[in-house]
């Protein structure tokens, strides 16, 4: 998976748990494609500032993700979920299902 996907859907999965400052600078990397210079400029911090509080907040959503699975398991389940669809044998559909369900 590309490094801007990932830390992306890290974002989906945990970004509510960083600060609103945070999540601000965060957003504005990671989601508008913002320099850290632009990002800089309009937080009035300097770039190492904003260069550290993407680093530190990438460094807590990881994290979280190494706690907790979400992102492992959402992904786990969406790529059975593109399997369902592949089928037409009504067994390995329910064997499939069942897996989903016991990864919920």
């Amino acid at each position: 998976m590309n490094e801007i996907l990932e830390q992306s859907l890290l974002y989906d999965f945990y970004g509510e748990l960083l600060t609103a400052h945070q999540k601000q600078i965060y957003e504005q990397f990671i989601l508008e494609d913002l320099s850290l210079a632009e990002i800089a400029q309009t937080a009035g911090i300097s770039r190492q500032g904003v260069h550290d509080i993407v680093k530190r907040c990438h460094k807590a959503l990881r994290g979280y993700e190494e706690k907790l699975h979400l992102m492992e398991k959402f992904l786990a389940i969406k790529s059975k979920v593109y399997k369902i669809e592949e089928l037409e044998d009504i067994q390995r559909i329910k064997k499939i299902a069942n897996e989903i369900i016991e990864e919920l």
